[in-house]
């Protein structure tokens, strides 16, 4: 097995984002003293996102490509891009629950500032790498690398910030329209996660209709089902008619990061947000069809 060393802008890219999540890992654990829960959360993103970009420059370097698994003009986007948003994730959740407020030891505070400054040197460097290997007009690269591929991996990612939401605390079981508003998360985040899965693995073709019909149907879908979550968890939780609260408790101050109300309004954005990609994903997904047929 030949080791095959080719220069190039993608592979410095991935080699910068994998030693700046190498440091901010290491210097967490080091000194940063964190507590479990939140702490190990954002450890996880930065040793995940390391760990996979090294398992993916060794294959390039490797020349294993052809015999992994996988598909490789899909997989090598896919992880990125997720690691592009759990780096960011980390770098919004790290300061905010290990630095805000913090006036305790100082070598403590210098290390949870240097692994919070050396995670968002990741995130740019993960969103380098997705924008050196997203596919450019005319090309011919896989769906991942595509624009609705890329919105697949952040809806994903969003439906999963939400169900952790919506379930610490427990803020669906209140009444029937919650609940709908929780099936709506989970059933589109299993079908973007299936779509994925049938790309990295290249099994769009076992299908048993056309790949591109089922993904503008699910777009139209999970937009109206987005859509209606949209307004209905606003109004069963925040209008006090419908048993909601108005205003953001007192309480909710002299706590730790985000307090129940505040996962309910991040419940309620990330829900917008999610439409407006599925929204944006409907318009590509119609777009390929029209171009298809």
């Amino acid at each position: 097995m030949a080791v095959v060393f080719r220069s190039s802008p993608l592979l410095w890219t991935r080699v910068a984002a994998m030693v700046f999540a190498c440091v901010a890992f290491s210097v967490a654990l080091y000194g940063a003293q964190l507590p479990h829960g939140t702490g190990d959360w954002c450890i996880f993103c930065w040793c995940f996102s390391f760990a996979g970009t090294l398992l993916v420059v060794l294959v390039e370097l490797c020349g294993l490509q052809t015999r992994v698994p996988v598909s490789w003009k899909n997989f090598p986007i896919t992880f990125a891009c997720y690691a592009l948003l759990l780096c960011f994730s980390a770098s919004i959740i790290f300061p905010l629950y290990f630095l805000k407020g913090f006036t305790n030891r100082e070598e403590m505070r210098d290390c949870r500032i240097v692994s919070t400054v050396f995670s968002c040197l990741a995130t740019l460097a993960y969103l380098s790498e997705v924008s050196l290997s997203k596919a450019r007009p005319g090309e011919v690269s896989g769906y991942m690398a595509t624009a609705p591929g890329l919105l697949k991996v952040c809806e994903t990612f969003v439906a999963c910030v939400i169900l952790v939401f919506i379930s610490d605390p427990i803020s669906y079981n209140t009444n029937a329209a919650t609940k709908w508003c929780l099936s709506v998360y989970c059933i589109c985040f299993i079908l973007s996660a299936g779509i994925i899965v049938l790309c990295v693995a290249e099994w769009t073709g076992i299908l048993p209709f056309p790949f591109a019909r089922f993904l503008s149907t699910y777009a139209l879908l999970a937009v109206a089902m987005y859509l209606s979550a949209t307004i209905i968890w606003p109004i069963y939780k925040f209008h006090e008619k419908h048993g909601g609260t108005s205003h953001r408790p007192r309480d909710c101050g002299s706590m730790l990061g985000l307090c129940w109300w505040d996962k309910l309004v991040a419940i309620a954005i990330l829900t917008t947000l999610n439409l407006i990609l599925y929204f944006a994903d409907l318009i590509y997904s119609a777009r390929l069809v029209f171009v298809t047929v």
